[in-house]
């Protein structure tokens, strides 16, 4: 049995919208207007509703009662969440890379750097973020946990609007490209050491980012967390 026509509208909806607040092309603070994404996507304003309540319950949206529906800030919270996440996972994946690196394995992660470095010339900022997200999904794959991955982008969404807004910044990708060519070279050289520590200072730049879009973004953000551990 297909599933109904206003349950597809809800779900393509729902996936839409997501992908705009996580991408920054719908911003902090920004009205949501059920009357207006029904006439958006040419549906009634139930799948709209019920799209709207998904993403309220995921922390993306937030309703004030009497004024209307905003895009959340971004939850702090949940970033440093989502970082802690990454930190732990990935500073081990990127050392089993380094343990078990080959030619095949080198040429890949050249593969990956050259392509973020044309999506840098070209200025497509929507390409570089996802190869930086297939540079780290490659990382995982080569010290032998692919499904890692999978596990991180299930819980990067918050950290994924910091990584999105940064983006803005001039500087901010080229400091990106050169992190990532020295893990590159860190797990080419089977460096393990060095490796761990290119990957733990790369994640936590997002913490600079916060900082650097908060003074840009007044009400970008919400919540505090305490200050990262550097142990």
């Amino acid at each position: 049995m297909g599933t109904p026509a206003a349950r597809q509208s809800t779900d393509q909806i729902y996936r839409a919208l997501r992908v705009e607040i996580v991408s920054a092309a719908l911003r902090p603070g920004e009205a949501m207007s059920e009357a207006r994404m029904a006439l958006r996507f040419g549906v009634s304003r139930t799948p709209v509703r019920e799209a709207f309540k998904r993403l309220v319950e995921e922390g993306f949206l937030s309703v004030v009662p009497q004024v209307g529906t905003f895009v959340a800030p971004i939850d702090i919270a949940a970033v440093h969440d989502s970082q802690f996440v990454r930190e732990t996972l990935e500073c081990r994946t990127v050392v089993l890379a380094a343990r078990h690196i080959d030619d095949a394995g080198r040429a890949t992660l050249e593969r990956h750097i050259r392509q973020q470095e044309r999506d840098l010339a070209t200025g497509d900022q929507a390409a570089f973020f996802r190869h930086d997200d297939a540079f780290h999904a490659e990382i995982s794959r080569l010290a032998g946990h692919p499904s890692v991955w999978s596990l991180i982008e299930g819980v990067k969404a918050q950290l994924d609007r910091v990584r999105c807004l940064s983006l803005e910044s001039a500087s901010w990708p080229d400091m990106i490209m050169r992190e990532h060519r020295g893990i590159a070279e860190s797990i080419s050289n089977g460096n393990e050491a060095q490796a761990e520590k290119a990957m733990r200072a790369h994640l936590r730049t997002v913490f600079a980012a916060i900082e650097n879009i908060a003074r840009h973004h007044v009400d970008a953000f919400v919540g505090s967390a305490p200050p990262i551990r550097l142990d």
